[in-house]
């Protein structure tokens, strides 16, 4: 009961008391305790009174994944209840998303919910948290969530590491990621490119950008060979009778240097020039470095 009434008041205090706990723990405490009735309403809805969450930041559902799980409910029915909250015309979900789609792929008309008391800071923190500490998301998803969190609740890229337990430079890379023309961010979202291939185009202009990812998809090359294409574009051409040996570890060196800080390096004799775009940018690489907090 202890248990149970912790539960409850960490729900009812608001978004800090659920925000930097385990967010999965919570839902299925809910979800699978027999004294759900303590956390809200246990009941059984109908699955066309019941509208998606507007701050659902997965897009893309397996849809092999989908049909097999409505076969499994077709035969078995939903075991666990989906999380709901009332709205001004039926329900708005808040946690169970394939399982409702699931439900009306296998054609059933209601499904077992429970009905909580969130608000839109609790309902957007919920969906958000609960993907991406599952890794239901893309990278793409993944950023757009962090930037909603940032825009909308006004976190810190600082307190988002801290509170998904995810280092700061991975916020701060993964949220670059939206810098990118939309078609890399399609090739993204579409499986064709990884983080890591699309790092070294951010900096780039965007014709180029589109280039290299093209390209890449087409011969299907490595991280490192598209990293070494995004660094061609931005070197200055030696003269044709200036040829420059360059010793290959300060070459591969140069290049680690510029996927970690997503920025333009140079390494001449005893020295190593960074390069950015305005104060903004600065900021960030300094925050790369962990010279300077948010």
């Amino acid at each position: 009961m202890a248990k149970s009434k912790k539960t409850t008041d960490r729900l009812g205090s608001g978004l800090a008391a659920i925000f930097g706990e385990d967010v999965n723990s919570v839902l299925d405490e809910i979800q699978n305790s027999s004294k759900s009735d303590q956390y809200g309403t246990k009941t059984v809805l109908n699955v066309h009174d019941i509208r998606s969450n507007p701050y659902q930041p997965r897009k893309v559902f397996d849809q092999k994944a989908l049909e097999e799980l409505a076969q499994s409910i077709k035969e078995n029915g939903v075991f666990t209840p989906i999380l709901v909250r009332k709205s001004e015309t039926g329900y708005q979900l808040i946690a169970g998303e394939r399982r409702l789609r699931a439900s009306i792929i296998a054609q059933k008309e209601e499904i077992p919910a429970i009905i909580l008391d969130f608000n839109d800071k609790q309902m957007m923190e919920i969906s958000l948290l609960e993907n991406i500490q599952r890794e239901d998301l893309n990278i793409i998803e993944e950023a757009n969530g962090y930037n909603l969190l940032i825009e909308k609740l006004g976190y810190t890229q600082e307190q988002l590491a801290d509170r998904l337990g995810k280092s700061r430079s991975h916020i701060t890379n993964v949220l670059r990621l939206l810098k990118l023309p939309k078609e890399i961010i399609s090739f993204v979202q579409q499986d064709k490119l990884t983080m890591g291939h699309v790092k070294p185009l951010i900096t780039l202009d965007k014709d180029k950008a589109i280039e290299i990812a093209q390209k890449a998809i087409k011969d299907g090359l490595s991280v490192r060979q598209v990293e070494a294409l995004a660094n061609d574009t931005t070197q200055p051409q030696p003269k044709k009778n200036n040829k420059v040996n360059k010793d290959p570890y300060i070459t591969d060196l140069q290049h680690e240097i510029e996927t970690k800080l997503a920025a333009k390096v140079k390494i001449s004799s005893n020295s190593i020039e960074i390069l950015y775009q305005d104060a903004n940018d600065l900021n960030r690489i300094l925050e790369t470095l962990g010279l300077i907090e948010q």
